[in-house]
């Protein structure tokens, strides 16, 4: 009787993960392949639509479902084990853990409190001039660093001020939102703005790479890309603050407090500004030497020097790494390289505009709209770089040209702002507890007009001077 209530309660608890396999097993036996589609083509998306399942319900941890992409690839994907395993010796997957340690390693020197009087000092007191500074200080950030990196970095600013305008009996749940929101908000604006950006970028560059599409070099990116970025920062700190009214008009005490504790930790040491010369150089490597050498052997070498120079430990970097993600990004690669090579995304990408083109004649409009669609809607269900990992390769099978459909659609998955697990800096200010579930509703329909109508003006007012 014991065993059979155990047995009742890990049913209940992985009931997900059960209807996931019920789902690919009856596909993969009982469902014949379309004509139009080769027979591993067929088990590719079986393999993708039961992952789907995984990440929206999550019945077992995120590594877990990577880890299953990754065999199920094999048994019945047609690849071999070596295929498989080669996908994760490539540049994105080096970027996204080389920049994860290089995360661990600013975090680790302490520089917040130091960050935060600094943007006050530039901002002043004036509590909507200190959203904007978040705001925008968090979105050119995140440009070249990616936002978790930057949401790492801000939170505990964030917080401190918090702390200090904190009052018994009194609720400042204005001012909380506001400040978390402009960090989560602007992280992920600024984070399209250069391909050191977010996992997605680099991602999306990898697929053009495989796919024989064309590339952007750093700067061209930057070029194409980064007015929107200028667009959407005072636009965001306008939705926030409507959104979320702060209950205090100025933060002189919190400063102040701010103030006299980073006068207590005395003057910057040379370790923390030896620290911002090793940032700034891999930060230069990305801009200059990115074509030559590639974004994750940069990141790499300054993870080395970090390393070399006792800035962090190992054990800090091994603890502070989320290598769960790293697993994720390889793993979300391959399969969407195998959507390519055994015709998978071609056949989403025809089907689309087959089941389009009776409402959208006009087929230029129509990949546009396809590509968008999918990206912004997938985002905000899944990670924005899992998004473009399943979308990308069926987008650059659209046919047009690929290099603008493709940042159509990494710009379009960094619209996740209705959920907290859609973008990583929502999941981080979701994760303090002081803000709610909902708040993202009530700010993400506004964030997510603004940016689908930024992006239109983008591609058709400002990309046509580029192509």
């Amino acid at each position: 009787m014991h065993i059979s209530a155990d047995m009742l309660f890990w049913v209940q608890q992985k009931r997900w993960l059960l209807i996931a396999l019920t789902v690919g097993t009856a596909l993969y036996f009982l469902v014949p392949a379309p004509q139009s589609l080769s027979e591993n083509g067929y088990h590719i998306l079986i393999i993708i639509l039961m992952t789907l399942i995984l990440i929206l319900k999550e019945p077992i941890p995120l590594p877990a479902i990577a880890i299953q992409l990754i065999f199920w690839q094999v048994i019945i994907g047609g690849s071999t084990a070596n295929e498989v395993g080669g996908y994760f010796m490539n540049d994105a997957v080096f970027f996204i853990m080389g920049s994860l340690m290089l995360a661990v390693a600013i975090v680790s020197q302490g520089l917040d409190k130091r960050l935060a009087l600094g943007i006050i000092r530039f901002t002043g007191n004036k509590t909507w001039r200190i959203v904007a500074g978040f705001t925008a200080i968090s979105a050119i950030l995140s440009s070249f660093v990616g936002p978790h990196m930057v949401t790492a970095m801000m939170l505990p600013v964030a917080l401190t001020l918090i702390r200090y305008t904190a009052k018994k009996g009194k609720s400042n749940s204005g001012l909380i939102a506001a400040l978390l929101f402009s960090i989560a908000y602007g992280a992920t604006v600024g984070s399209i703005g250069t391909p050191s950006g977010g996992g997605r970028n680099v991602i999306m560059m990898n697929y053009w790479a495989e796919f024989g599409s064309g590339s952007l070099s750093y700067i061209q990116w930057i070029k194409m890309v980064y007015p929107m970025v200028l667009i959407e920062i005072p636009i965001t700190t306008f939705i926030i603050l409507k959104t979320f009214p702060p209950e205090l008009h100025s933060l002189d005490t919190a400063v102040r407090r701010l103030s006299v504790e980073v006068a207590h930790a005395g003057r910057m040491s040379a370790k923390e500004l030896f620290s911002l010369l090793l940032f700034g150089g891999v930060l230069y490597g990305w801009i200059v030497m990115s074509e030559i050498y590639g974004l994750g052997s940069i990141a790499l070498i300054g993870v080395f020097l970090f390393l070399a120079f006792g800035l962090v430990s190992w054990k800090d970097l091994s603890r502070g790494v989320n290598w769960g993600v790293i697993l994720l990004f390889g793993a979300t690669i391959s399969i969407g390289v195998q959507m390519k090579n055994t015709g998978g995304a071609a056949w989403l990408a025809d089907g689309s505009v087959h089941l389009l083109q009776s409402v959208i004649p006009n087929i230029d409009a129509l990949r546009a709209v396809v590509s968008v669609a999918l990206s912004g809607v997938l985002s905000n269900l899944l990670s924005s770089s899992a998004t473009v990992a399943v979308v990308g390769p069926v987008v650059l099978n659209l046919g047009g040209d690929p290099i603008l459909l493709g940042l159509a659609s990494v710009i379009s998955s960094a619209f996740g702002y209705f959920t907290a697990v859609a973008a990583p800096a929502c999941t981080i200010i979701y994760s303090s507890g002081l803000v709610k579930a909902p708040d993202f509703l009530r700010a993400g329909w506004k964030m997510a007009i603004m940016s689908i109508i930024s992006l239109a003006l983008l591609s058709l007012v400002w990309w046509p001077l580029f192509r």
